[in-house]
C-alpha cells in the first residue's frame, strides 16, 4: 500500500482478447420456421489485443500483436514498463500458458537479479482458475466487442472491425467498474 500511494508500484489487471471477423456478428433477425443463413468472408481473419487496467488510476494500455505467445506477452510488459518508468509493476491476471514459459520465465529471473520478493522489478499474480469475472479487462473487451457489433453494419473489411474495436475501447479515457472498485478498496 504505502509503495502504490508514494507511486514506487503500479497494479495492473492483464488480459487478452482476440477479435475475430465474426466478432462483427451481433443479432440477426428472421423467421422462427427457417434457418438464417449469414454469409462472411475471411472468417479466419483475426487480431490479438493485450491490455493492461491500472488498478488505482484506471487508466488502460492497450498493444495489438499478431497472436499471445510468451514472447508478445514479455513484450507487452516491457511495454508497460516504458509506460511505467522507476515503477515496480503488480500484476493480476489468469493462468494463459503463455504467461508461464520459459521466455517468460527468463525475462523474470533476468530482471529480478537475485533481488528479494519486495524489491522485484515485476511481480506476477495469479487469479483463480476459470474465473474470467474476477478480471476487470474482461468488461473493457466485452465495450469493445460490444461497440463492434453495434456499428459494424456497413463495414466492408477486417481493418475496419479492428478499428471500430479500438475506438469502442479509447472513447472511454477512465474505467470505473464495481469489482475494480473492490480491488482498490483493499489496495489503499
Amino acid at each position: 500500500r504505502p509503495d502504490l500511494q508514494a507511486g514506487r508500484l503500479s497494479a495492473f489487471f492483464i488480459d487478452e482478447s482476440h477479435l475475430h471477423w465474426g466478432d462483427a456478428c451481433g443479432y440477426a433477425w428472421g423467421r422462427s420456421d427457417q434457418r438464417l443463413r449469414v454469409c462472411m468472408d475471411n472468417a479466419r481473419q483475426r487480431q490479438t489485443y493485450y491490455g493492461a487496467l491500472d488498478v488505482v488510476k484506471g487508466t488502460f494500455l492497450m498493444q495489438s500483436y499478431p497472436k499471445a505467445n510468451s514472447q508478445h506477452t514479455v513484450d507487452f510488459i516491457r511495454y508497460i514498463q516504458r509506460c511505467r518508468p522507476g515503477q515496480r509493476l503488480l500484476i493480476f491476471w489468469d493462468g494463459a500458458s503463455y504467461h508461464r514459459q520459459q521466455a517468460m520465465r527468463t525475462f523474470l529471473e533476468t530482471i529480478q537479479a537475485n533481488r528479494p520478493p519486495e524489491q522485484w522489478k515485476v511481480c506476477c499474480m495469479r487469479l483463480a482458475p476459470y474465473t474470467p469475472q474476477e478480471n476487470p479487462v474482461e468488461d473493457i473487451w466485452l465495450k469493445g466487442k460490444t461497440f463492434v457489433r453495434t456499428h459494424a453494419l456497413w463495414t466492408t473489411s477486417f481493418e475496419q472491425i479492428k478499428d471500430l474495436f479500438v475506438k469502442g475501447i479509447r472513447q472511454k479515457k477512465y474505467f470505473q467498474f464495481p469489482k475494480l472498485q473492490q480491488y482498490i478498496t483493499s489496495l489503499k
